[in-house]
Formats: structure tokens, sequence, C-alpha cells
């Protein structure tokens, strides 16, 4: 009877232990996961459930959590696999439905907000075109600002490799760009 008492209540700490651990994780790294989700899809609300996908996650292997040596890497991996996934589920959809294009009144006229969506709208097809192995490099690491470390650790790669393929692409999109838009004046 004692024995039971005894693992009862160390399963108590345990659980107790596990829930600090995860509170801990999704206070200290929720945005940065949200960060990784939003560069990868692009939408507030589907960063937003990538976000929580990623903790639910997290939640369902709870117990790993205490073992992990870096738990800001491991979740940036768990976030960017659970946003690509996403993106695909997103994009599929979307091919079968119509969408509308909302325009913005803001301080500045019809034709400069249109050309600055114009340009965006450049700038993100010229992105989504790069290799894989080049963009997902430059859009952490350039766009949402994670140390070169952070990103190699996530995509399985070396740091040289991420800064080399993020140099590479954005070589690339330079001359790209130069095509599309000529040279400044």
């Amino acid at each position: 009877m004692i024995a039971n008492a005894v693992m009862a209540s160390e399963a108590i700490a345990l659980a107790q232990n596990e829930e600090d651990l995860l509170e801990a994780a999704v206070r200290d790294h929720s945005r940065l996961v949200y960060r990784i989700a939003y560069s990868v899809l692009r939408e507030h609300t589907d960063a937003e459930d990538a976000t929580q996908e990623t903790f639910l996650r997290v939640l369902r292997y709870g117990k790993k959590l205490a073992r992990i040596d870096d738990p800001k890497a491991w979740l940036a991996r768990i976030a960017w696999r659970v946003a690509v996934r996403r993106r695909q589920i997103v994009r599929a959809s979307a091919s079968t439905e119509q969408t509308g294009v909302e325009l913005r009144s803001g301080g500045t006229g019809a034709d400069q907000v249109l050309l600055e969506q114009e340009r965006g709208a450049l700038l993100d097809r010229l992105i989504a075109a790069l290799p894989e192995q080049l963009r997902d490099p430059l859009v952490l690491s350039t766009l949402e600002e994670i140390s070169p470390r952070e990103v190699a650790v996530m995509l399985g790669i070396s740091e040289a490799a991420v800064r080399s393929r993020a140099f590479r692409a954005r070589q690339i999109l330079k001359d790209k760009l130069m095509e599309k838009i000529g040279p400044r004046k």
C-alpha cells in the first residue's frame, strides 16, 4: 500500500514537472514558433494554427522535453515541419477555391499601394521560385532573423552551408530583380 502511494506521488510529481517544462517552453518560445510558422505560411491565422499544432505535438511528446538539450532548436524544427505541412494543405485547398483581392486604404495613393503590392508579389514569386535548399536558409536567416546556428540545426546542415546558401539565394534574387525591373536611375 505504501509502495503504491509512493509511486502515485512520484507520478504526480513527474506530471507536474512535465507541465512546468511545457509551460516554460510555451512562455519562452511561442514567439519564435509563431515567427517560423508565419515565415512559411505568410498568413496570420494559419501561423497561429501552426503554432498551436506545434505545442500540441510537444504536449503529446512531453516526456521527451526533459531530455532535450536545446529545446529552442527542437521546437524550431517541429514548428518548421508543421508549417511546411500546413503550407502544402493550404496550397492544395487554395487551388480549388477562388480568392478575392482586398484593397487597403491609407495615407498613400492607390497607385503607390498597387506598385508596392506588385513589388512584394514579384519578390514573393522570386523567393518561391528558388530551389528549396536555397529558399529555406534565406527565409529563416534573413527574413526571420534566426541565427545561422539555429537554422543549421533546424535544417540539418552546417552553419557554413546556411550562410553560403543564403548568400547564393540573395545573389540569384538580385540578378532576377535586375532583369525584371532594370537598374535604378
